[in-house]
């Protein structure tokens, strides 16, 4: 008995709407997936990739597809066709562009990986600053040193040496680009990839200028000017356009990405455009109330303390924190922990103040004794621990 065939939008894992875009990306990563080149030997890959390549055949082609979508398999029920698997004709079906992008990965080239020999930009180039955790805040301007490559003043950037030119590749003609096949299960396939002698440049260079050794580049220490801005946080980039490598073929130079590396702070530890902090207050102000001195970004403020305020309460600044990238004038807020700070060195003439209090205010030095006065005798033989921190 015959396998019965599987649905060829469930083979493909799309919905039966789907447009031509969705079914050829589908059929893209399965054929990348299961392609016999990637699986030697697997016989269960092999199967299905003739079932996908089946199914977007059928799909694919708009006639084939409406004729599936009203009678099922039944309507290419004996479509022999030479070439086909089992049975199944692929003759009309475009595989190019597919078999383009699937041998361009497998064998280093693509028909999408040959480069034009047109204006390309500029590298990007990276590097990284070290400012405070102020400066974060504030914004601050910053001086960097780096190596950039400039035109060549003696070849003006061709590379060749004063007096002559660069000759057109012989090998890709100046186009860039070489053509290559590859034998597949649909006869061969064709490929193109960059120019291996003027790498995708379509120039050669015959006779190399001798200051710049035929790059057409001169490397140079540079001094630049960052301004960082107000708000930037740790990792964040700085982009300073038109710093990076050079353009090939009159493209535009590529950009400087300066990224942010921020210092920690004693004290402050920021989340998004906030700011929080610990802050001791003594026994008396925390008891009595009173003003405390908190640290900010911007200086130093008096808070009023209200009586009988317990450790670990929670105090907001507004607008105390770090301003918006976005809006300057916008900025976070502050938020304080305040902790009950307790003393470790007293005074004799302290301690008897303080037990004095302690009468007044509860007896708490005196809790155990005044627990245990009023029990029965411990039985004999037994005593009385007593632990330490």
């Amino acid at each position: 008995m015959a396998e019965q065939k599987r649905d060829y939008y469930e083979v493909l894992g799309i919905e039966k709407n789907a447009d031509d875009a969705a079914i050829k990306k589908a059929y893209r990563v399965l054929a990348k997936k299961y392609h016999p080149d990637m699986n030697p030997g697997d016989a269960e890959a092999e199967k299905k990739f003739k079932e996908a390549s089946e199914a977007y055949a059928i799909l694919s082609d708009p006639e084939k597809r409406r004729q599936y979508d009203q009678y099922g398999h039944a309507a290419f029920d004996g479509a022999g066709g030479a070439g086909g698997f089992g049975g199944f004709d692929f003759s009309s079906a475009d595989f190019t562009d597919i078999f383009g992008d699937i041998f361009g990965d497998l064998f280093g080239g693509g028909r999408r990986g040959g480069r034009n020999n047109g204006p390309m930009k500029g590298a990007n180039i990276r590097t990284s600053v070290r400012i405070t955790f102020e400066e974060a805040v504030f914004g601050v301007d910053k001086e960097i040193e780096l190596t950039l490559k400039d035109e060549c003043t003696a070849c003006h950037g061709t590379g060749a040496k004063p007096g002559t030119s660069p000759e057109t590749c012989a090998k890709c003609g100046g186009k860039g680009q070489v053509v290559f096949t590859q034998q597949s299960f649909f006869g061969t396939v064709r490929n193109v990839q960059t120019c291996p002698d003027c790498h995708g440049t379509g120039k050669v260079i015959k006779d190399k200028c001798p200051d710049c050794r035929g790059t057409g580049y001169i490397a140079n220490k540079k001094k630049i000017q960052v301004s960082i801005p107000a708000g930037i946080d740790n990792g964040q980039c700085v982009r300073i356009r038109d710093k990076g490598e050079p353009g090939s073929n009159g493209g535009p130079r590529g950009d400087l990405l300066v990224e942010v590396v921020v210092g920690r702070h004693p004290i402050f530890q920021r989340q998004d455009e906030n700011i929080y902090s610990t802050v001791p207050m003594s026994f008396a102000v925390a008891a009595l109330g009173g003003e405390i001195v908190i640290d900010t970004v911007d200086g130093r403020v008096i808070y009023d303390v209200k009586a009988g305020t317990q450790t670990d309460t929670k105090v907001r600044l507004k607008g105390k924190g770090v301003p918006s990238l976005r809006n300057k004038s916008i900025r976070g807020d502050h938020y304080v922990t305040l902790v009950v700070q307790v003393p470790d060195k007293l005074s004799h003439e302290a301690k008897d103040l303080l037990k004095k209090f302690d009468e007044h205010t509860g007896d708490t030095l005196n809790s155990a004794k005044n627990i245990t006065s009023g029990r029965a005798e411990e039985p004999a033989g037994k005593s009385k621990k007593k632990f330490r921190k």
